[in-house]
């Protein structure tokens, strides 16, 4: 009994890790060009996409350990061993039940269209940030990274 205690609590710290992200904000990347120009339009864009919840099965198999081990507590002999089974049954469905395996998430995406000073009109499509809001006529900087990467932000 101590033993199964011990693996349900080893299960629930390795569930509970945060989940790296994937995007690093801090790397300095070189600077190919840039361009300052001027905002002529701006559209927020938001999609709704299913996400596959990448835990679902250790969950689910959570939930069964758990349920297994209060089955277990119930009955004598074969009556025990019927009660670790229901539990077990019991606790898998009641996790998968509460715990989807795909989640909505939603994406916003912010679409502006740029005339430069000599190049022309650009449209730069990128993450929404609340903390950098344009505006039509806002002045801007496009910044052109390495690998084809393009950043607007506001002029200081």
């Amino acid at each position: 009994m101590k033993h199964l205690i011990s693996v349900v609590a080893l299960m629930a710290m390795c569930l509970s890790l945060p989940v790296l992200a994937q995007y690093e904000r801090n790397k300095a990347m070189p600077v190919e060009k840039v361009l300052f120009g001027q905002v002529l339009s701006v559209r927020d864009i938001s999609r709704e996409e299913l996400v596959e919840d990448q835990n679902h099965g250790w969950k689910v198999f959570g939930g069964a350990l758990i349920g297994g081990a209060i089955g277990n507590q119930f009955g004598g002999g074969s009556g025990r061993v019927a009660a670790t089974i229901l539990g077990s049954i019991i606790g898998g469905k009641v996790s998968a039940d509460h715990n989807p395996q795909y989640q909505s998430r939603t994406i916003r995406l912010v679409e502006i269209m740029v005339e430069t000073e000599q190049d022309g009109q650009f449209m730069v499509v990128q993450d929404f940030d609340p903390a950098m809001v344009f505006h039509q006529d806002d002045l801007v900087r496009m910044v052109y990274l390495q690998g084809g990467i393009v950043r607007l932000d506001k002029q200081m």
